[in-house]
């Protein structure tokens, strides 16, 4: 019985390193034919002093802690070490990856990263203002709130991100997981799209995608990737993921708080689009004319980005031209109206309740 036992925990042992040793060499190889574009490699002894022993948390995510460093007296980062070490390191390798490759002003740059055994980290550009979370038109946010000409600067800068994403890179990236806590501000409050640890590559004849799981952040992920019950993934899951973001922002009220505990609540865009449609009153902080000119036209746009099904959304390159255009835009058709007709025979089922009731379905890759 002893010798059983004994044999197999050293069967497991054995099982066990050797999957360790062959995530490493999935991860070498990666690092190997990555070198090429330049992102510089750092020891974890490198990161300890750049980051002064962790002595600077930044913060705290789902897949590790991030702190403040320095690489040189004028070259402030900040580096993400990767606490999740769970699976084949896809994680690690998107990120890396995916960032390595992009060059844009609404895209954060990626100095470099550590791979040293199972310690990982990420290096990034600093950017002092934190992300667009802190920065939304909440009630009890009112000292921080951004105004509306610059909160509309910003959609438009994280709209040409996710544009340049789709359109403007060899391959069309798919990010899956845009929320404001993922755009980081600069010192000019520049907006810049940051965590592609989910993201997808697809040629850019490709639109459509295939997954495994859902993947992305409960209230912004889109119904198609949610349930196929909706039809195929595309990167039109990232403009609905935009619509929500949008929402968020002006309306002030998080959108996870929307979709657990809070079911009997208003949905999020049923109360914007019954304040556009004037059967609400306005609870959204504004000064003037002008300031209710942006903020109408940032919800319409968020409203057609936000369409059940993906073919009723705009491309990324038409939001864009959407937000640079004039205030006059026609409000999308509202799933919600129930006195009204509907094109789609779900259209009168609030969102939250409809994805709720269907299974995910999981597709073979």
């Amino acid at each position: 019985m002893v010798l059983l036992v004994t044999a197999a925990a050293l069967h497991y042992v054995y099982n066990s390193h050797k999957s360790w040793k062959q995530n490493q060499a999935i991860i070498e190889k990666f690092l190997k034919d990555y070198r090429a574009l330049k992102p510089t490699r750092y020891s974890y002894a490198e990161i300890k002093r750049i980051t002064n022993q962790f002595g600077n948390r930044l913060g705290q995510g789902s897949y590790g802690t991030v702190f403040k460093g320095n690489i040189s007296t004028q070259f402030t980062v900040a580096v993400k070490i990767l606490t999740n070490s769970e699976g084949n390191g896809e994680e690690f390798i998107n990120e890396v990856g995916t960032m390595g490759r992009i060059h844009h002003v609404n895209i954060v740059r990626l100095i470099g990263f550590c791979a040293d055994g199972f310690r990982r980290a990420l290096v990034y550009e600093f950017l002092p203002n934190g992300s667009l979370q802190n920065f939304i038109n909440s009630p009890n946010n009112r000292e921080k709130f951004l105004g509306w000409n610059k909160l509309q600067e910003v959609a438009l800068g994280i709209a040409k991100g996710i544009e340049y994403l789709h359109q403007g890179c060899d391959q069309r990236i798919l990010h899956f997981d845009i929320k404001p806590h993922n755009v980081l501000l600069d010192h000019d409050f520049t907006p810049k799209i940051c965590d592609f640890g989910l993201a997808k590559l697809c040629s850019k004849d490709q639109s459509i995608v295939s997954m495994t799981t859902a993947r992305g952040t409960m209230g912004y992920i889109a119904p198609e990737v949610f349930s196929r019950n909706f039809g195929n993934v595309s990167h039109k899951a990232d403009v609905y993921s935009f619509g929500m973001l949008l929402l968020e922002t002006i309306g002030g009220r998080k959108i996870t708080e929307d979709t657990k505990e809070n079911i009997s609540h208003i949905n999020y865009p049923e109360w914007i689009y019954n304040i556009l449609e004037e059967r609400e009153d306005v609870r959204i902080h504004i000064e003037d004319e002008r300031d209710t000119r942006i903020a109408k036209k940032l919800a319409t746009v968020g409203l057609w980005c936000i369409q059940w099904h993906a073919v009723d959304r705009p491309s990324m390159q038409s939001v864009v031209h959407m937000l640079e255009g004039g205030d006059k835009l026609p409000v999308p058709p509202n799933p919600f109206d129930s006195e009204g007709p509907s094109t789609r025979k779900t259209a009168n089922m609030p969102a939250r309740h409809l994805i709720h009731g269907l299974e995910i379905i999981r597709e073979v890759e």
